[in-house]
């Protein structure tokens, strides 16, 4: 046996010492964003931007497809290098050559669309209508799926959280976007080419918290907010100071006026309060839709439950489902979780010393700050649990009881704790992504802006443009839904928020590369996540084969255009008339108004003639203005031979809801 050199303990504590921090630099020497991996998709046809971080002053090269493109890491640590454009193809592999190597296997080039907005692109593949037989038939392996974590920041973000690339199967995509699911699947398929859906969404979010700073600090109004923000981001000492003391004390206000906390007597948080002046209602629901649709504040629920006796000394689960907007739960008394996270589903933790045999009580107080509020969801989703097997379903009749009306609570102070603070998911979700080569956007979003409808108009456009500025990728597509119907359908012609928003959206179409899909008939009254995802998907997708991959098919409903008045009549005219108007769903137009010099609409008679639509009341002699769909959950039934809806839209520009008086 050969001797074995002796190395005195300090010199091998050394070495150790020496051997495990260069094992950490290499490790940390070379790293790329997490949007890069095995089964990703790359966009065909333009250059792909490759990039990441390293030791500075190390040489990086990236290797794919035959080209090889070197770059020195710069004295920040980072490289970025651009490969050249291919077309659609694959599987290939991609090598980054550092101080290490990394290697991404099963690389696919194609077709790369971004899904974002709020809770109805984020609505999964298991919520839609026919789920389980969608979710069991996605097996497409060049279809690649890719989900961005959830994150807020104040700050711009160097990389996101993520799934890692996915192969579309029934197990990937039972949780995946439902929208992102069917539009991708529909450009595959009619394409022929490998795509890769990346989703970033966040349900209940604002259009605010999706746009960047840069852009928003030139937007009357957010100046402030922009400010704040970077004090937070730099962690300003003085200004943390005044913030915890400004929330501290609007949470101390707001619990000392709720009526559900009494200076003197029981709290409605007990166990045991008396209910007497509690009213009923059925859970999950909202409760626009339960007869308080002109109620925003705080409401109290209460539900008693049995609870069988060999839970007791067991930590339970109890599962809420979604909440509009802010929850604070209480179990026996207790304070369990709170969460400020709109359509964010509830599960809190129930401690085993908590949990007594027989008749336990769950109260929530939840506070809806505007639109839709209430306890809602799937009824399975309602439950207390013990361990994966044994429940109580909690869906049904809960006690509930109204304490604070929006107005009666106290104004709450800039908060950057809620996905809903502007630039947040900007900087969190999308900054980290930026600049991976895609082909374009889809984006679902609109209905947590409906109470600043008009202010939408400025703020949409500002926002895609914002995006194509940071892309650098010139005038990408950009295609979005409009909102669906919703809500209950109302008797008469009214002003209304979600119509305002429509509007705005459709205004939008005036940017280059934008498409709309018209979503008025496929909502639902009940339900502001209409299960019909399917539609919604193929319908953005018609856009894409007509805009981008430049098919000739139909891909959109008439859109209004012109204006002319005859006596006591009005004839429309319309874009996407196609091969010709017609009326969906019977004999008989319906969804038109008119108004005169009052501005007071009523129901209008209207018939198709030729490529028009001619309006007339006899409750309006000389009329003025006519309006199509316009209202929450309009009636309407315009469509043209290809089968796509009209949009809603009016011809006037009186002042609405939302517009600022000032504009008036």
């Amino acid at each position: 046996m050969p001797c074995l050199k002796r190395v005195h303990l300090p010199v091998l504590i050394f070495l150790c010492i020496f051997a495990s921090s260069e094992t950490v630099r290499s490790e940390l020497s070379l790293q790329l964003p997490g949007i890069f991996g095995d089964n990703m998709v790359l966009q065909q046809k333009q250059a792909i931007p490759v990039w990441g971080t390293g030791e500075p002053g190390s040489k990086v090269s990236v290797e794919f497809c035959g080209s090889r493109e070197s770059i020195v890491v710069n004295a920040n640590g980072s490289w970025r290098v651009r490969l050249p454009a291919h077309n659609w193809g694959g599987p290939y592999e991609m090598r980054i050559v550092g101080k290490k190597t990394i290697t991404f296997k099963n690389v696919m080039i194609g077709e790369v669309w971004l899904c974002s907005g709020q809770s109805n692109m984020a609505m999964a593949v298991a919520e839609v209508q026919d789920a389980e037989h969608e979710i069991q038939t996605a097996k497409y392996p060049a279809i690649r799926l890719f989900q961005v974590g959830r994150v807020i920041s104040t700050a711009p973000q160097s990389d996101c959280e993520g799934s890692g690339w996915q192969i579309c199967s029934p197990a990937s995509v039972r949780q995946f976007s439902a929208v992102g699911y069917f539009f991708g699947r529909s450009v595959h398929q009619s394409q022929s080419v490998p795509v890769g859906l990346i989703d970033a969404s966040y349900g209940g979010t604002i259009i605010e918290a999706w746009t960047s700073a840069k852009i928003l600090q030139d937007i009357p109004g957010y100046s402030s907010s922009i400010e704040a923000l970077e004090k937070f981001s730099r962690k300003d000492a003085e200004y943390l100071r005044q913030y915890n003391a400004q929330m501290e004390a609007w949470k101390t206000d707001f619990y000392g006026k709720d009526p559900g906390f009494p200076p003197n007597g029981v709290s409605w948080k007990e166990a045991d309060v008396d209910l007497t002046q509690w009213r009923k209602m059925h859970v999950p629901e909202n409760w626009q839709i339960d007869g308080l649709q002109d109620y925003d504040g705080a409401i109290w629920f209460r539900l008693e439950v049995e609870v069988p006796p060999v839970w007791l000394g067991r930590d339970l689960t109890l599962n809420l489902g979604p909440i509009d907007d802010i929850d604070v739960t209480w179990f026996n008394g207790t304070l369990v979780g709170s969460e400020e996270q709109w359509a964010h589903p509830r599960s809190y933790n129930i401690p085993a010393s908590l949990v007594k045999a027989g008749r336990n009580v769950i109260a929530i107080r939840v506070l809806d700050t505007g639109g839709p509020g209430g306890i809602w969801g799937a009824p399975e989703q309602l439950s207390l649990k013990f361990g994966s097997q044994d429940a109580i379903p909690l869906a049904g009749e809960w006690h509930y009881r109204m304490s604070l009306a929006r107005n009666e609570i106290p104004a709450r102070p800039f908060s950057v704790e809620n996905p809903n603070c502007p630039t947040v998911l900007f900087n969190g979700m999308i900054f980290p992504l930026i600049p991976f080569a895609m082909r374009g956007v889809i984006w679902y979003q609109g209905e947590s802006n409906a109470y600043n409808a008009y202010q939408y108009r400025t703020l949409f456009p500002a926002f895609i443009k914002d995006w194509r500025t940071h892309w650098n990728q010139g005038d990408f597509p950009f295609l979005f839904v409009q909102l669906a119907n919703y809500m209950p359908v109302a008797e008469e012609p009214v002003e209304d928020t979600w119509a305002e928003l429509r509007e705005a959206q459709l205004m939008t179409l005036s940017l280059k590369n934008t498409g709309m899909a018209v979503a008025i008939d496929i909502g639902a009254a009940a339900d502001i996540h209409p299960k019909n995802k399917q539609e919604v998907g193929n319908r953005l997708a018609a856009w894409a084969r007509k805009i981008v991959y430049h098919e000739d098919v139909e891909y959109c409903g008439p859109i209004y255009k012109t204006m002319q008045t005859n006596g006591e009549k009005i004839a429309l005219g319309f874009d996407h008339v196609g091969a010709g108007l017609m009326i969906k769903g019977g004999d008989e137009l319906k969804g038109f108004a008119i108004a005169g010099e009052d501005r007071k609409f009523h129901w209008a008679n209207a018939r198709i003639e030729g490529k028009q639509v001619v309006v007339w009341s006899p409750a309006v002699s000389r009329p003025k203005a006519a309006r199509y769909g316009w209202a929450s959950n309009p009636i309407c039934n315009l469509y043209n031979q290809a089968g796509f809806p009209a949009s809603p839209f009016r011809t006037d520009h009186w002042p609405g809801l939302t517009q600022p008086k000032k504009d008036r």
